[in-house]
C-alpha cells in the first residue's frame, strides 16, 4: 500500500490540524490510520467527544473534518494497511513497467552508473512485432533449400508441406495471441507464457526445448553463411582438399567444420562485446532480405519478357556440372576441322577423335537447354509432381530420350550432378520447418511494445500471413519459370555454381549471394544474442536449481555464462556440418513449443478459470487442439528419433523439476485441471464404498507439537511413510488449544513444521492443523470430518501416551481412551504404536530379524495385512513374518496350525505359523497383587479429582477422628460413614495411614481396599490375569523381534472401569520393545479371491 503520502498542516484560524497532527511536522498517513487513539488522546480538552466517538459505530463528519483528508473512508481505516484504497491501487498500476533489466541494461551510461529516467516503451505494432517477426521467419531455407525442395517435391508437394507448416504457425500464433492478450506479458516470450500458464514443470520443460532450438538455430544459421560463403563466393577458399571423388564429401563437411567454428567464435566475441551494434543492425539485416525478395519477384517478372541467358548441359538425360567446361559439345569445328572440346576430356581417355569414352557419353547426345524457359514456357506442368530419388543418384530430365548405358558403375567419377542425400517427403518436411519458425520474436519484445495486447496478435498473424504468401508464391513461381532438373540442383553445379534462386533474380545472382550472405549473419547474431537471454530468464525464475549459476552475468546483466554454455551447444550443430541435417532437429525443439503453446490456451479455455480473459477474442478450444494435434504429427512426420530424443529430455527435465525445483505457485492452468480431475474422481469415489480387494489403509495420523510447536514424534511419520510407502491417503494432523483468532500464527507454523517433518521423512499426504478449546474435541472433529468424499480416512494412527501415569491430571489418559471408542463408533481401524521414537527411521535398514503378529482374535484381516504392506519397505524387507495365535484347552492346536497354513497360503502370504496353548491355570499371587495396585491407584485418582473444598472437609474429618481418646463401638460405628468417600493425596499419606491402622488405632483403611484378595472386583482380576499370562507367552516368543502387533482390545462400555483399562493394556505390553496395537474397523479388508 502507499506510504509516501503525508498530511501537511495548514495554519488556520482553530488551529485544529496542528492539533490533529500533535505538532507541526508532517504526519505519515498510516501513522493516522493506526495510531487512533494515541490521535484521539492528543487534545484533552476534546477527550469527551473522543469517548463518544469510539463508542459510535461512525465517525461523525460535523466534528474536526479537516483533520485529514482520508477521513471521509475512516469506515475502512483498520484495513488500510492491509487493503489500500482505489485510487492508490490505480496510482500504482498507472506507473507500472514491465521493462526488465534485458531491455534496459543497454540504456545504461558507459560508465556503469544506471540512469535516473525510466524509457517507456514507445514501439508499436508495424516497428515491435511484424518486422521482427518478418525478419526472423525468412531466412536461410528461402535461399538455400526451397528451390530443391520444389523441384524435388513437385509444386503439389511442397504446397503441402508449405500449407501444413503455415497452418501450424498461424495456429499457434492464434493461441499465442489468446495468451499474450490475457493480461501483461512481461520479456519473456513463450517460456514465460508457457510456464504460467502450464506451471514451472512444463515450463522449464518446454522453455528449456525452445532453447536449445534457439540455440540450434544459431549453428543452422553459421552452416547456411559459410555455405554460402565456399559454395558461391570464395569457393577457393578451402582448408581440406578432396583427394579423390568419393572423399570429396568428407572435405566439405571438415572444410565447413573449421570455418563454422571460427564464425561462431568471431559471432560470440561480437555479442559479448557489442551487442548493442546487433540490435542497431537488426534493420540493416531485414533490409537485406527484403532486397533478396525483391529481386527474386523482379526476375519473374523479367523472365515472361525476357528469359535470362543461363543453360543447362544435358548428356541424353543427364544433367553435367558445366564449371569444367564452357563449350556444350563432344566437338566443334574450328578452321574447318572438328576438335573435342573439353566435355570430350572428361569422358574419353584422350582428345583424340579416335579415343575410348565412356559408354553413355556414347550413346547419346549433348544438349543444351535454358535453365529459366519463363513463366509462359508451361515447365510448369512438367514440374507438378514430385522426384524423389535415393542418394548418389544422377539427376535426369523428365521427358527426354536417351540410351542407358550396360556399364553405368565409372559414373560416379563422371562430372554429372548427384543427388547428395537420399530423399523423401518426411525429409522435406523437417528440413522446410525452420524457415516458419520465428513467430515468436514479437511476444519476446512485448516489453518494448507501447501496448502489447493489441500489437502481439495483429503483428504476429500479419507477419505470418504476409511470410505465407511469400513462400506459396515462391514455389509457384519456381516451378513456373525453373527447369525441374535445375530445381533439383541443390548447389547449382549445373549453372556455373550460381545459387538457383539467384539465377532468376534481377539483376544479378550477387544480389542473391550478398543478401542472403548477411541475411544469415545477421540471423545467427540474433540467435546467440537471445538464447543466452532466455537461458538466463529460466535460471532467475530458480525453477531449476542445476542452472543457477547461469543467471549470472557481467554488471549490466550481459548473461556470460549462458552465452558461453550456447556457444558450446553450437558448437555441437557446427560438427555436425550439414545444414539438412541441423534443420530437423531445431524443427523438433521449436514444434514441442508450439505444441505446448496449443495446450495451455486449450486447458485454459476449457477450464474457463476466471482469470482467463484474453482481449483478443478470435481462438476456439478446437483451433488449439488443432494445432497440438499438427505440431505432434510434424514432429514425427520430420524426425521420429529427434522427436522420441525431444520428448526423453522434456520428460527427464519434467521429472527434475518436479523432485528437485523450487515449487512455485504461478496460478498455471494445470492446477486448476488437476482439481477439475480431483473433483471428478472424488464425485465417482463417493458413489460406492471400495471393495475389500481394493481396501488400503487411508490414515489419518494425530501428532502432538510441543510448545515449540514442533513435531514430538517424528518417527510416527517415519513409520506411516513405511507402512504406506507413498501410496493410498495420508493425512497428518494435530490440535492445538484455544481460540483461532488467538493461536491462528501457531496453527500455521505448526502446519509448515508438520510439512517439513514429512518432506524429511518422505511422507506423501496432507497436513492440518485446527485449533479447539480442548484437545478432546479437535481430535474428535478431526476423526470425523477429515479428508472429502470418498477420499476419508478409514484408520487413525497414533502413538501410546507413554507419560500418562505420570501425568497430573487424567486428560491424557481420557483423550486416549475417547479417540478408541470414537474410532470405533466410525467403523475406523485404529493402530497404536508403543515406544514410537524407538522404531527404526526411513534411511535405516534392519538386515535380519522377524515381524510377529499376535492374532488372538479375527479383526476383519487388518492384522494380517499390515505386516505385508510393512514387508514391502526397503527398512523392513529383510524381515521374515512369524504369526502367532491362541488355542485353548478344548481347541486341537495341530489342526488349527494346518488350517492357518492354508488360509495364508490361499491369501498369499509367506509367513512362519506357530500356535500356542494357553493352559487353565490358578490365577496367580502375582496377578492379584497387580490387580490390587491397580484398583489403589484408581481409587487415589478419583481422589484426586476432588474439589479444594472437599479436600479441606475430609481432611477436617479425618483429622478429628484421629484425635478421638476411646475405642468404642460407637466411635467405630460414627467412622463408617465418612469411609464411603476415599480420598488420598499422595502415596505418602497412604503409607502413613496404613501405619497408623498396624499400630492399633481404630481408624479402618481409608481406602476401603482389604489386603483379603476374595474382595477384589472380579472381573479385573480375570483381566489381569488374561494380561499377565498373555504377556508372559508374547515376551517369551517375541522379546527380540523387531516388531511385535497385537489385537487391541476395546475399552470397557462403563466409563467407570477407564482407569483400570489402561492399566491392562500397560501389563499386556510390558518387557517388549516395539509393538503396534491393531483394533479392526468392523470389515474385512483382505480376501482370499482373486
Amino acid at each position: 500500500m502507499p506510504t509516501n503520502f503525508t498530511v501537511v498542516p495548514v495554519n488556520d484560524e482553530e488551529g485544529n490540524s496542528i492539533k490533529a497532527t500533535g505538532g507541526d511536522k508532517p504526519v505519515s498517513l498510516n501513522n493516522i490510520f493506526r495510531d487512533e487513539d494515541k490521535e484521539n488522546n492528543s487534545d484533552g480538552s476534546q477527550s469527551g467527544d473522543d469517548v463518544q466517538r469510539e463508542s459510535h459505530p461512525f465517525i461523525n463528519s460535523d466534528h474536526d473534518i479537516e483533520q485529514y483528508d482520508g477521513k471521509n473512508m475512516a469506515l475502512f481505516e483498520e484495513e488500510m494497511d492491509r487493503n489500500p484504497m482505489v485510487s492508490s491501487l490505480l496510482n500504482k498500476l498507472a506507473n507500472y513497467t514491465n521493462l526488465t533489466q534485458g531491455v534496459r541494461e543497454h540504456e545504461e551510461a558507459e560508465d556503469g552508473v544506471r540512469r535516473v529516467a525510466i524509457m517507456v516503451p514507445q514501439m508499436g505494432t508495424f516497428i515491435g512485432v511484424y518486422l521482427p517477426c518478418l525478419q526472423n521467419i525468412l531466412g536461410v531455407i528461402l535461399f538455400l533449400r526451397l528451390t530443391w525442395m520444389v523441384g524435388t517435391a513437385g509444386i503439389l508437394g511442397s504446397l503441402a508441406i508449405v500449407s501444413m507448416c503455415c497452418i501450424c504457425t498461424l495456429l499457434t500464433a492464434i493461441s499465442m495471441s489468446a495468451i499474450a492478450t490475457n493480461g501483461v506479458v512481461p520479456a519473456g516470450g513463450s517460456y514465460y507464457m508457457i510456464s504460467r500458464s502450464l506451471g514451472p514443470e512444463f515450463g522449464g520443460a518446454v522453455g528449456l526445448c525452445f532453447y536449445l532450438g534457439t540455440t540450434f538455430a544459431g549453428s543452422l544459421y553459421i552452416i547456411g553463411t559459410i555455405e554460402i560463403l565456399l559454395t558461391y563466393i570464395v569457393p577457393t577458399a578451402t582448408l581440406f582438399e578432396a583427394t579423390s571423388i568419393e572423399s570429396e564429401g568428407t572435405a566439405a563437411l571438415n572444410n565447413m567444420r573449421v570455418y563454422g567454428t571460427c564464425c561462431l567464435l568471431l559471432m560470440a566475441l561480437i555479442v559479448f562485446v557489442g551487442v548493442k551494434y546487433v540490435n542497431k543492425l537488426a534493420l540493416v539485416f531485414l533490409a537485406c532480405v527484403m532486397l533478396s525478395i525483391l529481386a527474386t519477384y523482379a526476375g519473374v517478372i523479367k523472365s515472361a519478357i525476357e528469359p535470362p541467358e543461363f543453360t543447362v548441359c544435358l548428356l541424353g538425360n543427364r544433367s553435367l556440372k558445366n564449371d569444367k567446361f564452357e563449350v556444350c559439345a563432344k566437338t566443334m569445328t574450328v578452321d574447318n576441322q572438328t576438335l573435342t572440346t573439353d566435355l570430350w576430356k572428361l569422358f574419353c581417355n584422350s582428345e583424340h577423335l579416335n579415343a575410348t569414352c565412356d559408354d553413355y557419353f556414347d550413346l547419346n547426345n549433348v544438349t543444351e537447354i535454358p535453365a529459366i524457359p519463363g513463366i509462359l514456357s508451361g515447365v510448369l506442368k512438367d514440374n507438378l509432381w514430385g522426384d524423389y530419388g535415393p542418394a548418389h543418384t544422377v539427376l535426369e530430365k523428365k521427358n527426354q530420350d536417351s540410351v542407358p548405358a550396360q556399364d553405368t558403375s565409372g559414373d560416379i567419377h563422371k562430372p554429372y550432378v548427384f543427388n547428395d542425400i537420399a530423399t523423401y517427403f518426411t525429409l522435406l518436411v523437417g528440413i522446410y520447418f525452420p524457415s516458419v519458425t520465428g513467430i515468436m520474436a514479437g511476444s519476446n519484445r512485448s516489453g518494448d511494445l507501447r501496448d502489447a495486447q493489441r500489437s502481439i496478435p495483429i503483428g504476429t498473424i500479419m507477419a505470418i500471413v504476409t511470410t505465407s504468401f511469400l513462400y506459396i508464391s515462391c514455389v509457384l513461381f519456381f516451378g513456373a519459370c525453373i527447369e525441374g532438373v535445375v530445381l533439383r540442383d541443390k548447389f547449382g553445379n549445373s549453372v556455373k555454381k550460381n545459387p538457383v534462386i539467384g539465377i532468376l533474380a534481377w539483376p544479378s545472382p550477387w544480389v542473391i549471394v550478398i543478401g542472403s550472405f548477411f541475411s544469415c549473419c545477421g540471423a545467427g547474431l540474433q540467435s546467440l544474442t537471445g538464447a543466452p537471454r532466455l537461458l538466463q530468464a529460466i535460471a532467475r525464475d530458480g525453477i531449476v536449481p542445476f542452472l543457477q549459476i547461469f543467471g549470472h552475468g557481467k554488471a549490466n546483466g550481459e548473461p556470460t555464462w549462458a552465452l558461453l554454455l550456447t556457444v558450446g551447444i553450437c558448437e555441437i550443430g557446427i560438427l555436425i556440418a550439414s545444414l539438412d541435417a541441423v534443420a530437423p532437429i531445431l524443427s523438433t525443439f521449436f514444434l514441442m513449443c508450439y505444441l505446448f503453446v496449443n495446450l495451455a490456451c486449450a486447458v485454459q479455455t476449457l477450464l474457463r478459470t476466471p482469470n482467463w480473459r484474453p482481449r483478443f477474442k478470435f481462438y476456439h478450444w478446437t483451433l488449439s487442439f488443432l494445432g497440438m494435434s499438427l505440431c505432434l504429427s510434424l514432429m514425427f512426420i520430420s524426425s521420429w528419433y529427434y522427436a522420441l530424443v525431444a520428448m526423453v529430455i522434456a520428460g527427464c527435465i519434467y521429472k527434475y523439476i518436479e523432485y528437485r525445483g523450487a515449487e512455485k505457485e504461478w496460478g498455471d492452468g494445470l492446477r486448476g485441471l488437476s482439481l477439475n480431475a480431483a473433483r471428478f474422481a472424488l464425485t465417482h469415489l463417493e458413489e460406492s464404498p471400495p471393495h475389500t480387494k481394493n481396501w488400503r489403509p487411508q490414515l489419518l495420523v494425530l501428532c502432538k507439537l510441543d510448545s515449540q510447536l514442533s513435531v514430538k514424534h517424528p518417527r510416527l511419520l517415519s513409520f506411516t511413510t513405511q507402512l504406506k510407502a507413498g501410496k493410498g491417503l495420508t493425512i497428518v494432523c494435530s490440535v492445538l488449544e484455544g481460540t483461532y483468532m488467538t493461536r491462528g500464527t501457531d496453527a500455521k507454523t505448526g502446519e509448515q513444521n508438520l510439512k517439513a517433518v514429512m518432506a524429511a521423512e518422505r511422507t506423501k499426504g496432507f497436513s492440518h492443523v485446527v485449533v479447539s478449546s480442548n484437545l478432546r474435541d479437535g481430535f474428535s472433529l478431526l476423526i470425523q470430518s477429515a479428508g472429502l468424499g470418498g477420499m476419508k480416512h478409514n484408520a487413525v494412527l497414533m502413538a501410546w501416551p507413554a507419560g500418562w501415569k505420570q501425568a497430573r491430571d487424567s486428560s491424557a489418559r481420557r483423550n486416549f481412551i475417547e479417540t478408541v471408542r470414537e474410532t470405533t463408533e466410525a467403523q475406523q481401524a485404529l493402530l497404536v504404536a508403543k515406544n514410537i521414537d524407538h522404531f527404526p527411521g526411513t534411511h535405516e535398514r534392519l538386515k535380519e530379524g522377524t515381524i510377529d503378529v499376535w492374532w488372538i482374535v479375527h479383526d476383519g484381516g487388518l492384522l494380517m495385512l499390515l505386516p505385508f504392506l510393512i514387508n514391502q519397505h526397503k527398512v523392513w524387507r529383510k524381515c521374515k513374518m512369524r504369526i502367532f495365535t491362541v488355542a485353548q484347552m478344548d481347541d486341537n492346536s495341530i489342526q488349527m496350525k494346518k488350517d492357518l497354513q492354508m488360509f495364508l497360503y490361499q491369501l498369499r502370504l509367506d509367513a512362519v505359523v506357530e500356535v500356542v496353548e494357553m493352559h487353565d491355570s490358578d490365577i496367580s499371587a502375582f496377578t492379584y497383587e497387580k490387580t490390587l495396585v491397580m484398583e489403589q491407584r484408581s481409587q487415589m485418582l478419583k481422589q484426586m479429582q476432588l474439589s479444594r473444598t472437599e479436600r479441606e472437609r475430609e481432611a477436617q474429618l479425618i483429622h478429628d477422628r484421629n484425635t478421638a481418646s476411646h475405642f468404642t463401638k460407637e466411635d467405630k460405628a460414627s467412622t463408617e460413614k465418612p469411609d464411603r468417600v476415599h480420598m488420598t493425596w499422595t502415596k505418602d499419606k497412604l503409607i502413613n495411614e496404613r501405619n497408623k491402622q498396624r499400630e492399633g488405632m481404630v481408624v479402618k483403611d481409608m481406602f476401603n481396599m482389604k489386603p483379603e484378595w476374595e474382595n477384589l472386583n472380579q472381573s479385573n482380576v480375570r483381566r489381569m490375569h488374561t494380561a499377565v499370562k498373555l504377556n508372559e507367552v508374547v515376551v517369551k516368543k517375541s522379546q527380540d523381534s523387531q516388531l511385535v502387533l497385537l489385537n487391541m482390545p476395546g475399552p470397557p462400555k462403563n466409563k467407570k472401569g477407564d482407569e483400570n483399562y489402561m492399566e491392562f493394556l500397560e501389563v499386556l505390553m510390558e518387557g517388549l520393545d516395539r509393538v503396534l496395537l491393531v483394533r479392526g474397523g468392523g470389515r474385512e479388508v483382505i480376501t482370499i479371491y482373486s
